[in-house]
């Protein structure tokens, strides 16, 4: 959204994000060739193509699943974070062309469909030498492929944000079954032990940046605040909040933010109906409450998307007294005017 509240298309962020992709995407594959070319002479094409691209997804998705945490950790990464769905797709169409090409290498001179070579070929299910771990990636390329096809804000709206977080929170399982495929995959072609350590340790940074950012929300989410005075709880300073931000608070199992729009303190629901992105960690744009994750706004006063955009979310009274913020974790419905409460000294 911008200052005029027209949806984005195909803007200037976007773009340069596109290209730097791309060119990331050439300069890795191209490497790859030229060293391959170097310390193999023998190669053929095919078996490039399929080593590429698979190294190439695979250091993508653990990029994409790092930039989440990174993004909470430390807001420097949040501009990953925006267009994240697009790195998705480059790694779905990566991952597309190594299954493609493998399944053609490997099973298109079977005297069974491709397909049904896949499955049947090798059936050593108790093995985990011999594990067919090409099964494994068929669906993990699965999954993908559903992300992929809905990552369009109209598969979003009409199949709504719950059920689209939900399809699309499906990567982890996708990812185990696609860590499986490759250590299988190493332990049945592969004698260096340098790939699955490689592996080992990208699986181990995703683990750790996800705790470490789980960490830090169960540590707000369990904030202790003293008992209520007449359903109004003290939060904080007003010192604490800073112009055009907001700090969040969680009250009964409610993430809540307040947010200082010039004198003025007000308090809506934590989370964007969006993609669920945490409006706390945004800040105030030409008016507007503005979603650090995607530019998606909400007027302070009542909590509502300015025309022609029809997004709401919860209000919640807040008043100063002295010094102190006190909020009424009671909600308002999405989209009800609240006043506000007007910081009546100067903050130091």
């Amino acid at each position: 959204m911008g200052v005029s509240y027209q949806a984005i298309g195909w803007n200037r962020q976007k773009k340069q994000y596109d290209w730097l992709i791309f060119g990331f995407c050439c300069i890795y594959l191209s490497t790859f060739i030229l060293v391959t070319a170097i310390f193999n002479p023998e190669y053929t094409f095919e078996t490039v193509l399929i080593r590429s691209t698979s190294t190439l997804a695979l250091l993508i998705l653990h990029v994409i699943l790092c930039i989440g945490p990174l993004s909470r950790i430390n807001r420097k990464f949040l501009s990953l974070l925006y267009n994240r769905r697009h790195l998705g797709v480059t790694m779905f169409v990566l991952a597309a062309t190594h299954g493609i090409f493998s399944i053609i290498h490997f099973h298109a001179l079977s005297n069974v469909n491709p397909l049904v070579s896949l499955f049947t070929s090798n059936v050593n299910y108790n093995s985990a030498g011999g594990f067919p771990f090409q099964a494994l990636g068929f669906f993990a390329l699965v999954i993908f492929f559903l992300m992929a096809i809905t990552s369009h804000d109209f598969w979003l709206h009409n199949l709504s944000p719950k059920t689209w977080k939900t399809l699309h929170m499906f990567v982890y399982g996708a990812y185990f079954l696609v860590l499986m495929h490759v250590m299988l995959g190493a332990i049945q072609y592969e004698r260096h032990p340098a790939f699955v350590l490689l592996i080992a340790l990208g699986a181990a940074a995703v683990l750790t940046l996800h705790l470490v950012a789980g960490t830090r929300e169960v540590k707000k989410d369990n904030s202790l605040f003293d008992p209520a005075v007449n359903g109004f709880v003290s939060v904080c300073d007003v010192n604490e909040i800073e112009d055009n931000r907001a700090k969040i608070f969680c009250v009964n199992s409610e993430r809540i933010a307040v947010y200082r729009f010039g004198d003025t303190l007000y308090a809506i629901h934590n989370v964007c109906k969006h993609q669920g992105g945490p409006l706390g960690e945004g800040k105030i744009i030409d008016g507007c409450i503005t979603c650090p994750w995607h530019g998606y706004q909400y007027l302070p006063n009542n909590g509502q998307s300015p025309p022609p955009f029809k997004e709401r979310v919860s209000t919640y009274d807040v008043r100063i007294e002295g010094n102190r913020v006190w909020l009424n974790p009671s909600p308002f419905p999405e989209g009800s005017e609240r006043p506000g409460t007007v910081i009546s000294q100067p903050s130091n």
